[in-house]
């Protein structure tokens, strides 16, 4: 029962920053052409906010959450570190996750002509920013 209240007293602390992690989506959209969505979520899955009207942002965020899994899994039994990014390419472009500090993940859909360097320039900038939203929303009190 307090695992449950803690974990919605964070969820509620998480969607606080919501405002200024939509801002900072909406600024990584326009530094990087091509670009056609980017959502942040908690590592959980949960969407923290998000900018892609083209894709339904849930389930985005649910196998984000299950590629991070597999991702951290993969580091650590490869001796690479702690995770920092995931890039996937298909046909018609990319997706690609960030850390963003301990408790989000950027995500980031992009079309087949994207310059993948600046992505992850522009990309990490955000994600770093994203990981000082959060912690300063969860260091807040959780007022009930």
């Amino acid at each position: 029962m307090r695992r449950a209240l803690r974990q919605r007293a964070e969820r509620r602390q998480l969607m606080a920053a919501e405002p200024e992690v939509l801002d900072e989506l909406r600024r990584l959209r326009a530094r990087v052409p091509h670009l056609t969505g980017a959502l942040a979520a908690s590592t959980d899955g949960l969407v923290l906010a998000q900018d892609a009207a083209s894709v339904e942002a849930e389930g985005v965020a649910a196998l984000t959450a299950a590629a991070l899994g597999v991702a951290l899994r993969m580091a650590d039994a490869t001796g690479r570190g702690d995770f920092r990014e995931l890039l996937v390419r298909g046909e018609q472009g990319y997706i690609a996750t960030y850390a963003a500090g301990s408790a989000a993940i950027l995500t980031v859909l992009a079309g087949a002509r994207t310059n993948v360097g600046r992505l992850h320039m522009e990309a990490r900038r955000s994600s770093a920013r994203i990981a000082e939203l959060v912690d300063e929303a969860l260091d807040r009190p959780d007022i009930t």
